[in-house]
Order: C-alpha cells, then sequence, then structure tokens
C-alpha cells in the first residue's frame, strides 16, 4: 500500500529516484545568469507546480491519468486515498474516511506526486518592548511614615576590599536564629540605606552563640555599633562581640547556675566587670594604633538566655545607645534601663544579701579576672558610657525585643513602626528568618543607620 492508501504503481517511487539516481549528472551551473523574474518563477514553480493548461482539471491523486482527448467521466471522480476493491472481492467493503484533499496540484508536470507542503506558519506578532525587570519578594519591601525614604530598599554599592585583608569583609546583612527551651530566637544585622549608597561597611556587628548543652546551656545575643565616621568602626564592634562572648563562654556555667537562682547582686557586679574588661581592650587597641579613644570604640548590648526551659528569666546588660522594648498583651512597653536603674519583675532570690563568703561577690572574685582596677578606672574622658542591667522574669506569649540605635530610634520616633511589628509579630506562632528579616527593613524616613536587632518570643 502507499503512503495514500491505494494500490502501488510503477511509478510510485520514481520521483524519489529521480532526485538520489546517481546516474543523472548534475546540470551545473547556467551560462547565462537568472533574472530576479526568473528567480521567481523558478521558486513559485517548486512550490505549486507549473500552471496548468487553460480548460484542464487538476488531474485525481494516486490514479492512471486519463487520456488528453478522452472524454470527461460522467459519474463522480474517485476520491484520493480511497481503497479501490478488486474484481474478485465480495461484499461490500467497510468504507474509511478518507483524508482531507490535499492542497495545491497533486501531481507534477512529468505524472509524478507532487511533494505536499503545509500551510506556511503565520507572521510573528510585532515586536514589543520587553518587560521591565522588577525583583519579586516574599515580602516586598515597603516603608512606613509620611513618605518613602530618598535612598534606594536593596543595597546598590559594595564597599571596597583589601586583598590582603579579606578576614574584614563585612557582608550587608546577617541572618540566625534558633530555639531553646521556651523561648525562640530570631535575630539579623543589616547595612542600614546611608552605608549601602555610599559603599561603606556594616558598623554594627552580631554574635549569636550557645555555650554547653542540654538544659544547662546558654544563649548568648551580642551586637555592638562601630563610632560613626571612622575607618575601622566595624573592626571594633567585630572585636568587641568576639570578646565579650569569649569571657561569657569561659564562665557560661556558673552564668546560668546564678540565672536559676536568681542571684541578682552577683549577675549584675560580674557582667558588668566583663563589659568593662571588653570595652578596655577597645582602648588598648587604639592606643596601638595612635588613635584617640573615641575613634576605637563601639556601644555593646547582649541578652543571656538560659536553654533551661523551667528558667525563664532573661538577663540584658550592655553600654551605649540603643533600645530594649516588650510587646506583651498586644502593647509595647519601653523597658530600656536608665542610669543608676536596676528594674524588672521579681525573680526568686533577686535582692536578698549578698552571699556571705571571705571573697565578697562569689561571681565577680571567681570569673579568673585579675582583681586590678578596671581598665574605666579612673574613668578616662569624655566620660564612660553607664553601664546598664536588667533581670526580668518573661511570661508566655511576650516578645523581647533588643536593638542598636539604628532601630531604637525609629521605635521611639515614628508610631506607626511599632504599629506595623505589633501586627506582624502578634501572631501564635513566630515568624520565619526571611519574614523576620523583611520585618526588620521596613523603612522610615529620616532614619538610614544600620539595624542589629534580636527578639524572643515566649511560648
Amino acid at each position: 500500500m502507499s503512503q495514500q492508501g491505494g494500490r502501488p504503481t510503477g511509478h510510485s517511487d520514481d520521483w524519489w529516484g529521480q532526485l538520489y539516481d546517481d546516474t543523472t549528472e548534475d546540470t551545473g551551473p547556467t551560462r547565462t545568469p537568472d533574472s530576479l523574474d526568473d528567480r521567481f518563477a523558478s521558486a513559485s514553480d517548486a512550490v505549486t507546480g507549473p500552471p496548468a493548461a487553460p480548460g484542464l482539471l487538476p488531474e485525481p491523486r494516486g490514479g492512471a491519468r486519463p487520456p488528453r482527448d478522452a472524454a470527461a467521466p460522467t459519474g463522480p471522480p474517485p476520491r484520493a486515498g480511497s481503497p479501490v476493491p478488486g474484481p474478485r472481492d465480495a461484499g461490500q467493503v467497510p468504507s474509511v474516511p478518507a483524508p482531507p484533499p490535499p492542497k495545491g496540484p497533486t501531481t507534477s508536470g512529468t505524472g509524478t506526486p507532487a511533494p505536499i507542503f503545509a500551510e506556511p506558519p503565520p507572521p510573528p506578532p510585532p515586536p514589543t518592548a520587553p518587560p521591565r525587570f522588577t525583583p519579586v519578594t516574599p515580602h516586598p519591601l515597603h516603608h512606613v511614615g509620611s513618605g518613602p525614604p530618598t535612598y534606594d530598599p536593596e543595597p546598590t554599592a559594595l564597599p571596597p576590599a583589601d586583598p590582603d585583608d579579606l578576614g574584614n569583609v563585612v557582608a550587608d546583612t546577617v541572618l540566625d536564629g534558633a530555639h531553646y527551651g521556651a523561648c525562640t530566637l530570631r535575630a539579623a544585622s543589616v547595612r542600614g540605606d546611608s552605608a549601602r549608597y555610599r559603599g561603606e561597611p556594616r558598623r554594627d556587628a552580631l554574635l549569636t552563640a550557645r555555650f554547653g548543652a542540654g538544659d544547662d546551656a546558654l544563649v548568648l545575643v551580642a551586637m555592638a555599633t562601630g563610632a560613626r565616621a571612622t575607618a575601622g568602626a566595624h573592626r571594633a564592634a567585630t572585636e568587641v562581640c568576639r570578646w565579650i562572648g569569649r569571657a561569657v563562654g569561659l564562665s557560661h556555667a556558673r552564668l546560668a547556675e546564678d540565672i536559676r537562682a536568681g542571684r541578682r547582686g552577683d549577675l549584675k557586679s560580674g557582667l558588668h566587670r566583663l563589659t568593662d574588661r571588653s570595652l578596655g581592650r577597645l582602648r588598648a587597641g587604639a592606643a596601638e594604633q595612635g588613635l584617640r579613644p573615641e575613634a576605637y570604640a563601639a556601644t555593646l548590648r547582649c541578652l543571656l538566655l538560659p536553654a533551661d526551659p523551667g528558667c525563664r528569666t532573661r538577663v540584658f546588660f550592655g553600654v551605649g545607645a540603643g533600645g530594649l522594648f516588650r510587646l506583651r498583651d498586644g502593647a509595647w512597653q519601653d523597658i530600656e534601663p536608665q542610669v543608676g536603674q536596676v528594674t524588672g519583675e521579681p525573680v526568686l532570690g533577686f535582692g536578698s544579701p549578698p552571699p556571705e563568703t571571705p571573697g565578697g561577690d562569689r561571681l565577680t572574685m571567681d570569673l579568673g579576672i585579675p582583681t586590678p582596677p578596671s581598665p574605666y578606672e579612673p574613668a578616662p574622658e569624655p566620660p564612660r558610657e553607664p553601664f546598664r542591667f536588667r533581670a526580668s522574669v518573661a511570661r508566655p506569649g511576650d516578645t523581647l525585643l533588643m536593638c542598636t540605635g539604628g532601630l531604637a530610634e525609629p521605635l521611639r520616633g515614628e508610631p506607626e513602626l511599632p504599629a506595623h511589628l505589633r501586627e506582624r509579630w502578634s501572631a501564635p506562632q513566630p515568624p520565619g528568618l526571611a519574614a523576620f528579616l523583611a520585618d526588620t527593613q521596613v523603612r522610615v524616613k529620616g532614619y538610614a543607620d544600620d539595624r542589629t536587632v534580636a527578639a524572643v518570643w515566649e511560648m
């Protein structure tokens, strides 16, 4: 059978042989070059075949061609592709739907079947301008307040890097989180809009660390901000976070025990000395570099979270500007301790007399810290920042927020920002890391500093 469904004929494959017959010689180039009309006529004949003689109808496909002088048949012409029963076929042959008749001529001028060409594709649509690229984020950045900030919402310029000091390269954003005991921690540090625009490094540093294991473990969150308009601000912030982290890590077992027991006096005096010692090392580093003390300085804020699920005491301590807030019963509370103030809800053991030991304050004397006076004694010029300390008991449903000045200032200065965070963080479950990062980046016009924040959700 042929592809058209009829019986094979003697010249059904002549077109193949004509194309690939080895005995056929190539015509070669003509002596007279073709004109444009000749080429158009040749291409037209190849697609549609030569024009038919006047008065002749297209010849049927698959059947024998009748003589040109024969009379036209009176019956209906056979359809192309329909089976033709032989003389010995008996009965009725089931009819098979015939394919639609091909378009254009069905035979060439020599009697061989002409190739069938598909319809030409529709013309392509007219070119249009490519769509403008728009970054897609799960939580699009937006702003609150009177109007949009001046700077772009995304990083624009990287800070310069020293090929021989790549260890001091500071990432634009740091994100971390954990869950221990009865609380869930989210922490982030983001370069401010102003530093992103100018290609300056992030002056804020963030350290989250766990010391110990099991219920005896202690989680430390430390954040620092280097002095403004100084070349080594980011290094100073990173160093003071590492130094306070090492000091807390070496004494984490005793600190965790004192937190569980509620030894207020031991905690305050011991953490004060650790903080003074860490900041004193910055002053020594400034002297080694030939810098003034204020040119290589940093603020420091820390949070201690015991992993014991039965202990809900949260301890804050630090030096310098920033904020400590608590979201309780749908309302924000500014609980930043003031100078000389030690507040917080009653904790078991707080207010008890100091331990009766010959050495006095056990924690202060037993941390392995030398007994000579603090590097802050006598007080340097300008006067040192006051030490801030607060220990309080968390309730289920509370959200405790510690942050640097880059977020504390707009929280106190723009009412729409705490309202927005209250709405976002009042859900039964804490946000994921990506959602938390988006929440901390809600911008406010006029506030373009780095933002470092740690939030603790109580279950």
